[in-house]
């Protein structure tokens, strides 16, 4: 897997097919194709391979909070490195046993909260949907290439001229001042945005 990564991570995850692979090995197509049938598996053989990288070795923190703090830290970084990621996100493709594990680390962060594991499980959601959204963002924001070849930054070089053409027509005064302060790139909003969100989960808890 770690040439399938390699090449996703140089190119990105167009680039990746099981005859690419297997040039990056000195190997026959055919040869791989006995052991992986279709680029859809090699996809979630990579996506398995990666999940490795987000899971905590030894005991998570005592702390629920503190505990998935750690590991939405680690989903985060991993984005930052693969953001072939966030293709793979739409794509729907499927779980390993690596990503089970994940799965298991953040439930884990919930033992000894009193819940049922519906409530839990309806805690992570909460926890994964914020964490979708934002590394999303963040991976368009940070100029990952689209299909045109042009990424965000170049994107909105040509955009910021007209955007500022209409915020200075005094229409929007409360987005005006949001765009003049650069707002939209802070550095915490990560971090805010998710203790927000436990903030609310915390809340719900019972006996609160």
């Amino acid at each position: 897997m770690a040439a399938a990564i390699a090449i996703a991570d140089a190119e990105g995850l167009a680039a990746v097919s099981i005859r690419r692979v297997a040039a990056e090995l000195d190997a026959r197509a055919m040869t791989l194709y006995s052991y992986i049938e279709r680029k859809e598996d090699l996809l979630a053989l990579m996506l398995d391979e990666i999940s490795t990288e987000v899971l905590v070795g030894g005991p998570l923190p005592a702390d629920w909070r503190a505990a998935l703090l750690l590991l939405a830290g680690r989903e985060r970084e991993l984005v930052r490195r693969h953001p072939w990621r966030v293709e793979l996100i739409s794509q729907r493709v499927a779980v390993g046993p690596n990503g089970l594990r994940h799965v298991e680390q953040k439930l884990a962060a919930f033992d000894g909260l009193g819940i049922d594991p519906l409530t839990a499980w309806r805690y992570l959601a909460v926890f994964n949907d914020y964490m979708t959204g934002f590394v999303v963002r963040e991976a368009l924001e940070r100029g990952a290439p689209r299909e045109s070849g042009i990424n965000d930054a170049e994107r909105a070089a040509v955009a910021e001229p007209y955007i500022k053409e209409l915020v200075e027509s005094g229409e929007f005064p409360r987005l005006a001042p949001m765009i003049e302060q650069g707002v939209r790139g802070a550095d915490d909003n990560f971090e805010r945005g998710l203790a927000w969100v436990l903030d609310g989960i915390e809340g719900d808890l019972p006996g609160r």
